[in-house]
């Protein structure tokens, strides 16, 4: 297997960046390069590969089937080569797991399971990232992460990877103890109060915005956008805002009485949260006792759907 002498570490750096920022300025601010050098190592790229990588809509750039697996096998190529530099250097021989977390696992079930991993696996260090969903499953699929701990995404969104269900988790309206609303929140009582809903990229923005247009709120225009468990439940509490959002986001809120859950006039789909790993790759010890951690730490409380 011959690879192309045109090939350089810099074409497969432009190309990781574009793909995980979705756009070709983006990825000059993160390489310190200017927008046209990089449009420039793109075409090099396209032209030695014989095709395109990215499907062109405005200014954003999507990855098309040929990027997606070039993501995926590039990704793991300059991952192996960070490890290589790294074993040779002498900095490897601390184990380390790189970990994606989205917001609906990051306040109570993955703390939990770091620790419990951290009881059998003390010589392997956990590097925990947040992040809108759709950065850190592109670095999932680069081999930048070792695996995602979250709500599962779209289809679209999984090609090139793996999901292990741990259990399923409802959607809430959430607002401050003592919200004026005490009946069924119906569409009339929505319209009345700021709402705060999941941005676009976001596991639940899809889910949430149907469930809008199935109750004729589809025309909403919220007040804020956010998944961050911080800004959200700040924003709750000093402020009349209903929330949508995943109930294992403010579980700490709810247990506590500071929010409560509306009772909605149509309930919301619950989806299944779990693992992302990437197809194809055999996990490691570390990873595997990870894993066990989590489903450990996802059976030791009830969940409401």
């Amino acid at each position: 297997m011959n690879v192309d002498p045109r090939l350089r570490l810099r074409h497969l750096s432009a190309f990781l960046a574009i793909a995980r920022t979705g756009s070709v300025g983006q990825a000059a601010s993160e390489l310190s390069v200017t927008q046209p050098a990089v449009s420039k190592t793109l075409r090099e790229l396209e032209d030695i590969l014989g095709g395109p990588l990215f499907d062109r809509t405005g200014r954003r750039v999507v990855l098309n089937a040929a990027g997606t697996e070039f993501q995926r096998l590039a990704g793991s190529a300059m991952s192996a080569l960070a490890q290589a530099q790294d074993s040779v250097r002498g900095a490897a021989r601390r184990r380390r797991l790189r970990v994606g977390v989205l917001p609906t696992a990051a306040t109570r079930l993955m703390p939990d399971a770091a620790l419990r991993f951290r009881t059998a696996h003390p010589h392997c260090t956990l590097r925990v990232s947040t992040g809108p969903n759709w950065l850190l499953l592109s670095q999932l699929r680069e081999g930048a992460l070792d695996l995602v701990v979250g709500r599962m995404a779209d289809p679209q969104r999984m090609e090139g990877l793996t999901f292990r269900q741990l259990y399923a988790e409802g959607i809430v309206g959430a607002v401050r103890a003592g919200h004026p609303v005490t009946g069924v929140a119906d569409t009339d009582t929505l319209r009345r109060y700021p709402l705060i809903l999941p941005p676009a990229g976001a596991a639940i923005h899809q889910t949430v915005r149907a469930w809008l247009v199935s109750i004729g709120a589809g025309d909403v225009i919220p007040a804020f956008e956010t998944v961050s468990a911080a800004f959200g439940q700040r924003a709750l509490v000093r402020s009349d805002a209903v929330w949508f959002i995943s109930r294992g986001v403010i579980t700490d809120g709810l247990d506590r009485g500071d929010l409560r859950a509306l009772d909605l006039a149509s309930p919301l789909i619950a989806g299944p949260v779990g693992v992302s790993l990437r197809a194809g790759h055999a996990p490691s010890e570390d990873m595997l006792g990870l894993v066990e951690a989590l489903e450990t730490e996802a059976s030791r409380a009830p969940r409401d759907a």
